[in-house]
């Protein structure tokens, strides 16, 4: 069974979201291996740059991979899917065999330019902008739908 992991950079500090975000959880649970993971966001002082931050969440991200994981960075470059293109994606890497795909939400500033070149792809979620945190939910969301749709489930009407 293909792994999934959604891994987002610093905690959900929106209270008002952790409570589609732990329904989402619960739901996505049944159609795959699912894991949540909060990697800690880059803290090294008031007068850090980009850069800087940018490549200490690069460490926490480059350390956790392994050579075999797929990974997909969310990001506003990415290409756009609609839900049944993405189910598509999911069902594809399901067949393929992929064992573990793992989408990321990056920190403030984005990626740095080796977690680009690590990625296997982008996905963009809308040529608008949502805050990291609420992105967390509507990517929840779109997941469960892409399985929900893999299946032939009502909830994509």
């Amino acid at each position: 069974m293909m792994k999934v992991q959604f891994w987002v950079i610093g905690k959900t500090t929106d209270t008002y979201l952790l409570p589609g975000l732990n329904d989402y959880l619960k739901r996505l649970r049944r159609y795959c291996q699912f894991d949540y993971i909060e990697l800690p966001a880059a803290r090294i002082g008031k007068n850090a740059t980009e850069i800087e931050i940018k490549n200490k969440e690069e460490k926490a991200v480059l350390e956790k991979l392994q050579k075999s994981d797929y990974l997909i960075l969310l990001d506003a470059r990415g290409n756009e899917y609609s839900s049944e293109s993405f189910a598509s994606f999911l069902s594809n890497h399901q067949m393929r065999g992929t064992k573990n795909l793992i989408f990321l939400i990056g920190g403030a500033y984005g990626f740095s330019d080796h977690v680009y070149k690590r990625a296997d792809g982008q996905f963009s979620l809308s040529k608008m902008t949502f805050t990291h945190q609420m992105v967390r939910l509507i990517f929840l969301e779109q997941l469960y739908r892409g399985f929900t749709i893999t299946r032939g489930e009502k909830y994509h009407h």
